[in-house]
Order: structure tokens, then C-alpha cells, then sequence
């Protein structure tokens, strides 16, 4: 198990390692312009200049990558060339707000869709129709669409919830709750619909093996031989599919941040993008990129510990 533990951290780093340069290399061609936008139009060339010496942007590719890198693996990423804030602080007061609504998320994801596709699985009939048919509309309809549709009927029709975000430094959890619901159901529909469908044929394959009905015929309890046998069984592909719900969900959250004015890291990174922000930026990369690792990492060890042929594989 350490061995298998040490490949995929490796495997990780090196994942890290190549997003970050591959994001670096992007950037770099896309800040001509920052100093410019920095200063304002009435700027000199010497005045462009000079920003750009301040900023290190007349310097080679290779010699600012190599200073990014020394400041990020001490855990400093630089400040913001627009309002010097520090990356680290900028993301530590937005990322709460995006793991938040994802975390939630994909923690009822699993449990809807769980108990979704064991029961279309097992009661064949109505109840596998209407899930099917439930998780095709909802599969259809991206979470952004559901976020507005949301929007419309339970902020302008019915004002139940805020139009704004109200999540403020020091918020009881009444604003974070009224800020956080919508956005959290929207990604809920999209991400129960994909799901449900991979756990319903994650446990019908399941239930077609041989030694399951050999239990059936043997006369043990279905309700033991679901949870002890097929859904042990099937875990390992829910999660895989939970692990890429959650990557996906931290694209779709980019979208719905803006829908739902939510003061996440989504918005941070697409104002960052905009003005060309390098620092923010690649703050917000790495640390997603992170995140993302760290889910996959969680993934490979839980499926680890149910199925012993993945650490061999």
C-alpha cells in the first residue's frame, strides 16, 4: 500500500508540476499589455517601461518561471500587480466559498445517487423508468441553465433568496446558507442525473456476477447481500465517477459564481484573466490544480481499500 501511495503522489506532483509550466507558458504571452493597463492610457513609453522592469516582464521566460517556482514551494505566490493584495490572501478569503458549495455538493450527490440507481437496479419496473427518464432531462440540462432557471423563479418571481451574495468577513451561517443554496442544487440536478445512471449499471453488472447469485440462491437477505457484496462491489466506479463530478464541478462553479454573484474563486479567476493578473492567476491554478490532485489521490485510496486489484494494477 505505501508503494501504491508513492506512485500516485509522484504521479501527482508531476501532474502539478506540468499544469503550472503549461499555464506559466500561456500567460506569459498574454502580458504585453498589463503595464499599460496598469498605469492607464495617459502612460509614457518610459513610464510602460519602467512598470515592466518593476515587474520583471522584461526578464526571460525561463528566469521568471524559475523565480515563480522558488516563491510557490515556500508558499509564496506574489501579490497582485493591480491592487497588490497577496495571492495567498486573496484565495484564503474566496476558496471557502467554492469548496463550500462544491464539498456539500458532492457529498449529496453520492448519497441521491446512490440510493437513485440501487433502486432503479433492483426495482426494475416504474421506479427504474422514472430515474432513467429523470436522470436524462436532468443530465440534459447544464447546471448553469438550472442555475438561471433558479434564479428566476426563487429570486425575482418568489424573493426568498438574495439577488446578491451576502457572505461577508465575520458572517454567522444564516448569509452563507440564503448565499449558497441555489448554486448548490444547481450543481445537486446536473451531478444526481449523471450519476444515478453510473451507479444503476455499476450495480446491475454487479448483480449479474456469479457469486451474488450464489448468495441469492443460498437464501441470505437481499438487504445483506446489496450492501456487503454488490455495493462494495460497485463502490469503485461511483467514486471514479464522484471524482470526475468533482473536477467537473469546479469548471461549472466558475460559471454559476457569476450567475449567483457569489465572492468565490471563480470570479477571482475570470476578473484575474481579464486584466491579465499573472500572480492571481497562477495562484488560482495552482491551487485548484491542488485540490484536484488531492481528490484523485483520496479516489485511488478508497478504491485502494475496497478492491485490492487496483493496488496491484
Amino acid at each position: 500500500m505505501l508503494l501504491f501511495l508513492l506512485r500516485r503522489l509522484l504521479s501527482g506532483a508531476v501532474v502539478l508540476a506540468a499544469v503550472c509550466c503549461l499555464a506559466f507558458l500561456l500567460l506569459f504571452f498574454s502580458t504585453d499589455d498589463v503595464a499599460s493597463t496598469i498605469l492607464g492610457e495617459q502612460a509614457t513609453p518610459d513610464q510602460i517601461a519602467a512598470k515592466n522592469a518593476e515587474l520583471g516582464l522584461d526578464r526571460p521566460l525561463l528566469e521568471r518561471l524559475a523565480e515563480w517556482w522558488a516563491g510557490a514551494l515556500t508558499g509564496d505566490f506574489g501579490a497582485s500587480w493591480f491592487n497588490n493584495e497577496t495571492v495567498v490572501a486573496a484565495l484564503a478569503a474566496r476558496l471557502p466559498v467554492t469548496l463550500a458549495v462544491v464539498a456539500v455538493a458532492i457529498v449529496a450527490i453520492g448519497v441521491i445517487a446512490t440510493a437513485l440507481g440501487t433502486t432503479a437496479a433492483v426495482r426494475r419496473g416504474r421506479a427504474d423508468r422514472a430515474v432513467q427518464i429523470g436522470a436524462a432531462i436532468g443530465d440534459a440540462l447544464p447546471s448553469f441553465l438550472i442555475g438561471l432557471l433558479l434564479v428566476s423563479l426563487f429570486v425575482v418571481a418568489l424573493p426568498w433568496f438574495p439577488a446578491v451574495s451576502t457572505i461577508a468577513p465575520g458572517s454567522g451561517i444564516g448569509p452563507w446558507v440564503a448565499s449558497l443554496t441555489l448554486p448548490m442544487i444547481a450543481l445537486l440536478i446536473n451531478g444526481v442525473a449523471a450519476s444515478a445512471q453510473q451507479v444503476r449499471g455499476a450495480v446491475l453488472t454487479q448483480m449479474s456476477r456469479d457469486h451474488v447469485r450464489t448468495l441469492c440462491s443460498r437464501g441470505l437477505p437481499e438487504r445483506e447481500i446489496l450492501v456487503r457484496h454488490v455495493l462494495r462491489s460497485a463502490a469503485p466506479a461511483g467514486l471514479t465517477v464522484l471524482s470526475l463530478q468533482f473536477i467537473g464541478m469546479l469548471s461549472a462553479v466558475v460559471v454559476l459564481e457569476q450567475v449567483f454573484a457569489l465572492p468565490g474563486v471563480g470570479t477571482l479567476a475570470v476578473s484575474a484573466t481579464t486584466i491579465g493578473d499573472l500572480p492571481l492567476v497562477m495562484g488560482v491554478v495552482a491551487y485548484t490544480t491542488v485540490i484536484v490532485v488531492v481528490v484523485n489521490l483520496l479516489v485511488d485510496v478508497a478504491n485502494g481499500w475496497l478492491n485490492p486489484k487496483v493496488r496491484v494494477a
